[in-house]
């Protein structure tokens, strides 16, 4: 705040007020708010893009890297391999109608040092 970094007062004032209302909530999630307000500036900066707003867009990724600094390292494509081959061990699952047992068993692993839909993608190339 001292050194007038408008931009970035913004962002942490918004991250600040996204975890408080969590908080009211009772979704003592931190981790999943931050994640969830990531997504959302990446999903809005793909939209200006594609709406030829490029200014707009780069503000969404900087509020985007700003959040990820807050965020805890994401998993390697390795790490994820390997967590996603004992959760498919684990379960038993051998088909993609077992899709969800090993989806479950997996984010649990993860523990929300992964997205969803990369998990997902782990899963169904490892089912097929």
């Amino acid at each position: 705040m001292k050194e007038g970094d408008k931009d970035r007062v913004q962002a942490l004032r918004m991250i600040l007020s996204e975890l408080q209302k969590a908080a009211k909530e009772g979704d003592g999630d931190e981790t999943a708010v931050l994640r969830r307000e990531r997504k959302r500036r990446q999903e809005s900066a793909r939209a200006f893009r594609e709406g030829g707003r490029e200014e707009l867009a780069a503000a969404e990724e900087t509020e985007a890297g700003m959040i990820d600094a807050y965020l805890p390292a994401e998993l390697s494509d390795e790490e994820l391999d390997a967590i996603v081959a004992g959760a498919i061990a684990e379960t038993g699952a051998v088909e993609m109608k077992q899709m969800g047992t090993a989806m479950k068993a997996a984010m649990v692993k993860v523990a929300g040092r992964a997205d969803g839909a990369r998990v997902s993608a782990k899963v169904k190339e490892a089912l097929s």
